[in-house]
């Protein structure tokens, strides 16, 4: 039977909120909770996402703590399914693929260098730029003094900030919108801030599975932002995210599929898949796009490590997706698991039955693309 290595780091039982610098601001009271922990799963995802896999081979949970390294060793999987986002460094996300490597132990999703390049946003729009891929104009901002020489040089408004190496919206909050955000953000992430030319347009989310030419992006999501409490920036920040979207009260904020014309579905997808392949991102990610003034589909952020929650009553967009092409969250699962072999030349059998489709569902089904 095939042994599945599943890396993960799960979410501590405790609430999620806003990160509060060393020294609070005079100005405000700390948020009581910390965004620390915001990237990290759930118990519940760890558990589906495990079931999942089950159905493809025996499931050694690898729980990516200090251990990591001589527990995968001892274990030697067939091959590890990853979601683990890590915790210290600015190269925290590919600590387990790096790991993975060393050991030569087959591993899905994207490589340690894709991984720590798309986690740093200044360097994945350098990349981006030099390709001639539409992303908004912006500037890394290192200290006060050098926001001070930003807006001095060219007095660019709205300037949208944000932390250069989280994710999940960490950072991303309503207040971006203003430069005087720029020193909280410096001091409480301890890192530089990118500073970006707010784009006014639509915004949508893609969901993309598969390599090379083959990769296909999912039905599109376009994020409802008239679904914001009335006076929200039009972002889909960790507010949005983690406080205002709740199971008693939540957000009416995805559309999907997203009612676009077939002329600027084909552009958002074009634009995405561009990104995904220069990028080097593999077997699945989730990019966002907004449009600029111009209505031209920009790329905002790449997601080779993606959300998934399972429970459809969650905003979770891949999970999302995937549903509205007809595929089940096992199948959304497995379907990564099997690209990832498939790269590594390794055939897995189903141990179980599985079920492609997702009843609830509607829209075409990808079996022939993902299978």
């Amino acid at each position: 039977m095939t042994r599945i290595g599943f890396a993960y780091n799960q979410k501590p039982e405790s609430p999620v909120g806003l990160a509060t610098p060393s020294e609070p601001r005079p100005d405000e009271e700390p948020p009581s909770t910390s965004d620390v922990y915001a990237e990290w799963d759930s118990a519940e995802t760890i558990d589906a996402v495990a079931s999942a896999l089950a159905a493809y081979g025996e499931v050694i949970r690898l729980e990516a703590t200090d251990d990591f390294p001589e527990r995968l060793r001892a274990e030697r999987p067939d091959i590890v399914f990853n979601i683990a986002e890590g915790l210290r460094g600015s190269n925290r996300e590919a600590h387990v693929p790096a790991i993975c490597e060393f050991f030569d132990v087959p591993f899905s999703g994207s490589d340690p260098f894709t991984l720590s390049l798309c986690l740093h946003k200044a360097r994945t729009k350098d990349v981006l730029t030099a390709r001639g891929i539409a992303n908004a104009p912006f500037s890394l901002i290192e200290s006060e003094s050098s926001l001070a020489k930003l807006l001095d040089e060219n007095g660019r408004f709205p300037l949208f900030l944000k932390p250069v190496q989280e994710g999940s919206s960490k950072g991303i909050t309503e207040k971006n919108l203003v430069e005087s955000q720029a020193r909280f953000l410096l001091e409480t992430y301890n890192q530089p801030v990118i500073a970006e030319a707010f784009l006014t347009g639509a915004e949508f989310t893609c969901g993309v599975l598969g390599n090379g030419e083959k990769a296909r992006v999912l039905p599109i999501v376009a994020i409802n932002f008239d679904s914001l409490p009335s006076g929200a920036v039009p972002i889909y920040g960790f507010e949005a995210k983690w406080i205002w979207d709740t199971p008693e009260d939540p957000l009416d904020i995805f559309q999907c599929p997203a009612r676009v014309d077939g002329a600027l579905q084909s552009a958002i997808e074009d634009v995405v898949l561009r990104a995904y392949r220069v990028l080097g991102c593999r077997d699945w990610s989730r990019i966002d796009v907004r449009l600029d003034s111009a209505g031209v589909p920009n790329i905002v952020e790449v997601n080779p490590l993606p959300g998934i929650l399972p429970n459809p009553e969650d905003n979770s967009c891949l999970p999302k997706a995937a549903r509205a092409a007809g595929l089940s969250y096992d199948r959304l699962i497995q379907s990564a698991l099997m690209h990832a072999a498939e790269r590594y030349s390794l055939r897995l059998e189903p141990t179980r039955a599985t079920s492609a489709f997702d009843t609830r569902a509607t829209g075409r089904a990808l079996h022939a693309e993902v299978a």
